[in-house]
């Protein structure tokens, strides 16, 4: 396995519950992720990252962890993951697994422990803090979640720290024991052999121990919901996690070549991205929020990349993501007629629609980018948001916020297999854990299939040529155009096997364009009309092209 396989590799991220259901719960399963992963290996993807599938109270359907080692029953068994891990190896994809390290489940051991007075041997796995005089709460963190960041414990007479649900307590990364026992999850897993980690809200794992104020965010960037009221400079960022990161690169060396990328949350993320993953010392990339918000033109695609092909970030690594399972899919986000976007603590501005790009103009400048590329299960089939009705709504913060914010449900409906099947394939249960999205048939996988003029199929050949072009997995970038919506890159890899030069030309809007571009070849790839008549290349909205350049 090379080393460096993860630098310009594609991951498509599943999450199980709405993947396949294999035993007929209405719950996708591990077994059902297993049986579908010859469709996912024909992709042409180099991996998958798995959504958490460990033993949870499923709150915040597993991203509250009660058992890192544990495989929850809903999910399957751990003989299920074993035979998952080793069929994605049969079909060459690596597994990437979800690690959420920063906090635990109110029902973790640990923090039953820790709770239960200030002098047992796990006192200080938490992050605990008496009450002002008043009774108030230590300090003035909002949670992502809503509300204060702080939940008192009377068994304790003390608060602890909770960035998400108060049933999410945050474990303490000052205590040399915390770190101890979150690398030995780290070694079961590398043990058990997977491929790497990906590290939910990794920037979150250390607090000042000071325990200050967050200052209040400048006016015109202050958000509509607490939270993005303030800067985060005292619970998130902190100096000492570089160092944590060290030692897990360490662990991580000493079993092979996996790779760890962590998901760096906040409203200034770039330098953050660029500490945790620069040099060989470090985490192996990151990503952030970026492209998960309201929809780029040209020049902000560029203001995303540049920290990455200038100074300090030239050595470090980054990863891209245009939706998951957090963020509304991007093919209504950015498409025809988006509304607001989701964003955790309140409401982004999706921007102005491009009336003229479809998914696979996003798909295009997803592959297009200098980093590694993570697709969300269902973006290659351009699947749209769904809506649900508040009676169907699972997501916590869904139910908090309706109807203002509907919360995360909307990207994560079971995924549409056969249109003309009971729940779209995904289970022969009458009723699933949310309900299956009808406008979600026409674009079922074994309508696309047969179509090969469909999103999928361009998916894959968009797929192929990354796999095939050194240029798009690891060349250099540079932006030869970037007015408005029209953006034209060249991306050029020198390699023992001679240069490879590629013209990657978007028109992100809604008006036509014409850009004068002497020198490209032939098109490996076109979308949307595009097309070269001599030194001009004309792009109407939303069109593509991929062409060869001397």
């Amino acid at each position: 396995m090379s080393s460096d396989w993860w630098r310009g590799a594609t991951l498509y991220q599943i999450y199980p519950r709405s993947f396949a259901d294999a035993n007929g719960d209405g719950i996708g399963d591990l077994a059902g992720v297993t049986a579908r992963l010859p469709y996912v290996a024909a992709l042409g993807v180099d991996g998958i990252w798995l959504s958490p599938f460990f033993t949870s109270p499923m709150r915040d359907f597993g991203y509250d962890v009660a058992d890192h080692l544990g495989v929850d029953p809903i999910f399957g068994t751990g003989q299920d993951f074993d035979a998952l891990l080793a069929e994605a190896h049969r079909l060459g994809l690596k597994v990437i697994i979800d690690q959420v390290w920063s906090h635990t489940a109110a029902e973790h051991p640990w923090f039953e422990e820790s709770r239960a007075s200030r002098s047992n041997a796990k006192a200080d796995w938490y992050v605990w803090a008496d009450a002002k005089p008043d009774g108030s709460p230590p300090n003035n963190w909002q949670s992502w979640m809503g509300g204060p960041a702080w939940r008192w414990e009377p068994r304790r007479q003390q608060y602890h720290l909770h960035n998400f649900l108060p049933q999410m307590p945050d474990l303490n990364f000052h205590c040399p024991a915390v770190q101890e026992a979150v690398l030995d999850i780290a070694r079961h897993w590398l043990e058990r052999g997977v491929d790497g980690f990906r590290l939910d809200t990794a920037n979150l794992y250390f607090h000042s121990r000071g325990l200050q104020d967050n200052p209040p965010m400048p006016e015109g960037r202050r958000g509509d919901a607490p939270v993005l009221m303030q800067q985060h400079l005292h619970n998130a960022d902190q100096p000492e996690a570089p160092a944590f990161f060290e030692r897990l690169r360490r662990l991580m060396d000493a079993h092979g070549a996996p790779m760890a990328v962590a998901e760096i949350g906040g409203a200034e993320p770039l330098a953050t991205m660029v500490a945790y993953t620069q040099g060989a010392q470090r985490l192996h990339t990151a990503y952030s929020f970026a492209f998960l918000g309201e929809r780029p033109d040209a020049a902000q695609v560029l203001r995303h990349l540049a920290p990455w092909t200038e100074g300090a970030g030239r050595e470090a690594w980054p990863s891209w993501a245009f939706s998951n399972h957090d963020a509304p899919r991007v093919a209504s986000r950015w498409g025809a007629g988006a509304a607001g976007a989701f964003a955790f603590g309140g409401r982004a501005d999706a921007g102005p629609a491009a009336a003229g790009a479809t998914p696979v103009t996003w798909l295009a400048l997803l592959m297009a980018l200098r980093g590694t590329v993570f697709l969300y299960q269902g973006e290659e089939l351009g699947l749209p948001q769904s809506s649900l009705a508040y009676e169907d709504i699972r997501d916590p913060y869904g139910l908090a916020n309706w109807p203002l914010n509907p919360g995360r449900d909307g990207c994560r409906t079971p995924f549409p297999w056969r249109a003309d099947a009971p729940q779209l394939g995904f289970s022969t249960a009458a009723r699933t854990w949310l309900p299956v999205d009808p406008a979600h048939a026409p674009l079922a996988v074994d309508r696309q299939q047969a179509d090969p003029a469909s999103t999928l199929h361009a998916t894959r050949r968009l797929l192929a040529l990354r796999r095939a072009h050194p240029a798009l997995r690891l060349g250099d970038l540079q932006a030869l155009v970037a007015e408005g919506d029209v953006l034209v890159l060249r991306r050029e890899h020198a390699g023992a096997d001679g240069t490879d030069t590629l013209l990657l030309a978007f028109n992100l809007g809604a008006s036509a364009a014409t850009v004068p571009l002497p020198g490209a070849g032939a098109p490996l790839f076109t979308h949307g009309g595009a097309a070269l008549h001599g030194a001009e290349l004309q792009l109407p909205p939303g069109a593509v092209l991929f062409a060869p350049l001397a």
